[in-house]
């Protein structure tokens, strides 16, 4: 009797581990499909011609045209805003990783007084939002000469508590023996630093750099209070500001495309090193 009820059993149990891959890959292939529909909305309406949108016609993709792209990429003031990004995102990305680096050596390698209530007082600027030291530190700025200027735009940005404490944490849970191992030796604090810290740091780097460069990139209100002219204004602000120009609808979104471009290859480079760095902050915590 159990001989013949236990191949039944064991077919019925694989017959709904099937049913339930097929229902958890019906289910994820929804989600993905409406997270990437609005991408693909863009897209869509920016290869459309300036004409009213009529939806959902417009979301097929037929009558496609690169008018909107040709203005965008021809018109002088978008190629700007692009550079201006880009200086202040990549930029912005060295100078808090380096910085954040350091800061994180110290406060996880080093011993010195007040270690830990200098760090949990720097951790808790996360608590603070950015609003609320926005008009300070513009004054600040201003008395110093730094509205309107490229370093004014990115030196208020480089003090990152969240960076820090990522990288402290990383780098507590690598093994003293090295840096025993390499003083021995006769390594200075400074080579220790770039020897060894910053190469077993590279999945961390990594998904921070991702994530500095994106909040660089997509940043908007900072570079529209420090920026007076068009000559500084980044490509969040200048995409907004067509806006009040009466640009079509198809030219404003190819902007977004545009701007979405460098994000999509930063993070193509980086996967591998982000994918590194989030498996191996998950097993350490």
């Amino acid at each position: 009797m159990t001989a013949t009820l236990t191949p039944r059993r064991s077919f019925r149990a694989l017959e709904l581990t099937r049913r339930g891959r097929v229902l958890r890959w019906i289910g994820l292939g929804l989600v993905a499909v409406i997270a990437f529909f609005p991408f693909y909305a863009m897209v869509v309406l920016s290869l459309k011609p300036s004409a009213a949108v009529d939806f959902p016609a417009s979301l097929l993709p037929v009558g496609l045209s690169t008018e909107a792209y040709e203005q965008v990429l021809g018109g002088q003031d978008v190629l700007r805003w692009v550079g201006n990004t880009l200086l202040y995102s990549l930029v912005s990305v060295v100078a808090v990783l380096l910085l954040a680096a350091f800061a994180g050596y110290a406060f996880a390698k080093k011993r010195f007084a007040g270690k830990e209530i200098m760090f949990w007082s720097f951790l808790a600027m996360v608590m603070v939002p950015f609003h609320v030291t926005l008009i300070p530190t513009f004054i600040l700025m201003a008395k110093i000469g730094g509205v309107d200027t490229y370093w004014g735009l990115i030196l208020p940005t480089l003090a990152n508590a969240q960076a820090v404490f990522l990288m402290r944490q990383f780098i507590e849970g690598l093994p003293d023996e090295l840096f025993e191992a390499a003083r021995i030796d006769g390594a200075g604090e400074l080579r220790i630093f770039f020897t060894i810290v910053l190469p077993l740091c590279k999945p961390v780097l990594a998904t921070l750099g991702i994530f500095v460069f994106l909040w660089h990139w997509n940043d908007f209100l900072w570079p529209l209070i420090i920026g007076k002219s068009s000559d500084l204004w980044t490509l969040t602000v200048g995409i907004s500001s067509l806006q009040q120009q009466n640009v079509p609808l198809s030219t404003m979104l190819a902007g977004s495309v545009v701007a979405l471009v460098p994000i999509f290859f930063a993070y193509l480079i980086a996967q591998r090193y982000v994918q590194e760095g989030v498996t191996g902050t998950g097993i350490k915590g």
